[in-house]
């Protein structure tokens, strides 16, 4: 095993890693991924994830849903989904294509809707289809940094409502049914919205990072024609194919991402074959613009039921 140093002095002694594509991703072999991991291994893996945006993992069939749970909460603090009930008495989050919400087949940063958005996900391959299913993850401190400066400047000034209420249909060709039915009765049992800077900065590496993906709602101070176009300019940016990576899924496989600096896409082609898939989030703070002035709650559950009393 060499040694390699990172863009931000990073060095992973410890690690074997091998980047995947060019602006994003790369696998980790030879970890065994647990909660009792060495510190200074989990360390590595930590710094690994700023510099690569998503770490892959084969062959995690050890892990089980105490274990998983277990392992992110070395991340820091574990939080269920805000609206989708875990399973058992979990707070994992439950991807199951035979069920009506187990397709997220549209480009978006996880839990965007509320105002401090996970950090961390780790989401994990239990029943992988035979063909197709793959995941695909966009760099979005890559996409603003090849903003021209002019750009970079108007993103900088905008900020963005993002809600989980948002137009399920918009992005799909076909959207069944069933589908709809779950996104209506379980996604959106409770309304959410956040307001967020459109690029926030990171507060580990201090990369600047565009804030988009489909639970976008509107720009502050825009029409909502203005904030479809203005988004559709900066979100093609974002997953242009040179900012992305695809992974193949393989049973027992494990991907950890920083969703602070990425958006993902889950291939909807294989079918009826099953595919489940179960993920952890860890909680994040509120993103910090440019300015410094932060994400803030604009609709919540407990705020409506407190208006409510």
């Amino acid at each position: 095993m060499s040694t390699s140093v990172n863009a931000f002095g990073h060095e992973f002694s410890l690690l074997d890693i091998y980047p995947v594509a060019g602006n994003i991703g790369a696998e980790v072999r030879g970890v065994r991924l647990s909660p009792d991991l060495d510190d200074a291994l989990f360390a590595q893996i930590e710094a690994a994830l700023i510099t690569y945006k998503v770490l892959f993992f084969r062959q995690q069939q050890h892990l089980t849903d105490e274990t998983h749970q277990a392992f992110g909460a070395r991340f820091g603090k574990i939080v269920p989904h805000p609206t989708v009930p875990a399973p058992g008495s979990s707070k994992l989050f439950e991807l199951d294509a035979s069920k009506g919400g187990g397709r997220a087949d549209s480009w978006h940063t996880d839990v965007t809707f509320v105002d401090a958005f996970p950090k961390i996900s780790i989401l994990r391959g239990v029943t992988i289809p035979a063909y197709g299913g793959d995941t695909v993850w966009a760099n979005t401190a890559a996409a603003y940094e090849q903003l021209p400066e002019a750009l970079k400047r108007f993103a900088e000034s905008l900020r963005a409502v993002h809600s989980n209420d948002y137009d399920y249909g918009a992005d799909r060709t076909v959207t069944e049914a069933h589908r709809l039915e779950h996104h209506q009765k379980v996604f959106v049992s409770s309304v959410w919205e956040a307001e967020h800077p459109l690029v926030h900065v990171h507060p580990v590496s201090g990369e600047r990072a565009l804030l988009l993906g489909h639970f976008f709602k509107r720009l502050v101070g825009f029409s909502s024609k203005e904030s479809a176009k203005i988004f559709e300019l900066l979100q093609n940016r974002i997953t242009r194919l040179e900012n992305t990576v695809r992974w193949q899924w393989q049973q027992d496989d494990v991907a950890i991402w920083d969703n602070r600096t990425t958006q993902h896409y889950a291939v909807n082609d294989y079918g009826n074959q099953p595919r489940l898939v179960r993920r952890v989030t860890v909680e994040g703070e509120r993103a910090v613009a440019v300015d410094g002035s932060r994400s803030r709650t604009l609709v919540s559950p407990v705020e409506q039921a407190q208006k409510v009393a």
